[in-house]
């Protein structure tokens, strides 16, 4: 379970995956300890973990020589992971066919126009694809950085078109089709099952100034840029927000079954 807003620590990072979220991924996909996961794109292994906690045997790939040396390091506990380093679309699958395929926040780097087909052919026949994500949202009414900040965005980085609010949580449960993305498997899966799972992180300025560092559209600005805007940032969120800030999640799991 997510900590209430009052519980949840200030200054944490990015947000890792519910245990509801996977225990609706088991109930669904029928996921036990006899299953056989391949999970694209592993990063340092968070999702990995919880994977490997329900007792399967988990293939992880992972196209990034650092993140897959420290995914191999954290997760060397579990005798079921194997992490191998690859691009999934040039990995080398050995033959070998799986009932699972998750990947967490990483399909976006996947190549549509291979990786839905690539997918589909090391399922096996009624394997299941399960796409895990996190959209960050906002409240009506409710103090929003970015409200709080526009002026210091256009002050320090002008016309920036990936400055904006975030959606109304409400806006983007009406999702609940597809998978998300613009470039779909078209008949490759049956047809989703999404859930929704709330979160919400607590910062001060500092924590929500270091969240930001963490963020490509914030890291893609020129050094010179970046740093005096995230100290006015900080600086706003201590004078107009009383030191405390929200960031607003809902995580999503999309589920399909694969066609034969």
């Amino acid at each position: 379970m997510w900590l209430t807003p009052s519980e949840h620590p200030v200054g944490s990072g990015r947000p890792g995956y519910t245990g509801e979220l996977f225990a609706d991924l088991v109930a669904v996909t029928g996921l036990d300890e006899g299953s056989s996961v391949l999970e694209v794109g592993c990063g340092t292994g968070q999702a990995t973990r919880s994977l490997a906690a329900l007792g399967c045997s988990v293939t992880a790939v992972e196209p990034g020589a650092d993140m897959a040396a420290l995914a191999r390091r954290r997760l060397a506990s579990f005798r079921e992971v194997d992490v191998e380093r690859s691009a999934f679309e040039e990995w080398d699958d050995r033959g070998r066919r799986f009932d699972v395929l998750v990947a967490a926040s990483s399909w976006h780097w996947v190549d549509p126009s291979t990786g839905w087909q690539r997918a589909h052919d090391v399922l096996s026949p009624g394997g299941w694809m399960a796409l895990l994500g996190h959209v960050v949202v906002r409240l009506p009414g409710e103090p929003e950085v970015y409200a709080e900040t526009v002026d210091l965005h256009e002050q320090f980085c002008p016309g920036n078109p990936g400055w904006g609010h975030p959606p109304l949580e409400d806006e983007v449960r009406t999702t609940d089709e597809g998978w998300g993305l613009a470039d779909g498997p078209g008949e490759l899966f049956g047809p989703t099952i999404v859930r929704w799972y709330p979160a919400v992180q607590w910062f001060n300025g500092d924590g929500f100034a270091d969240h930001l560092r963490s963020l490509s559209l914030y890291r893609r600005l020129d050094l010179d840029v970046r740093e005096p805007l995230l100290d006015a940032v900080a600086e706003r969120i201590r004078t107009r927000m009383g030191d405390r800030a929200s960031r607003r999640y809902l995580s999503v799991l999309r589920v399909g079954q694969r066609a034969k």
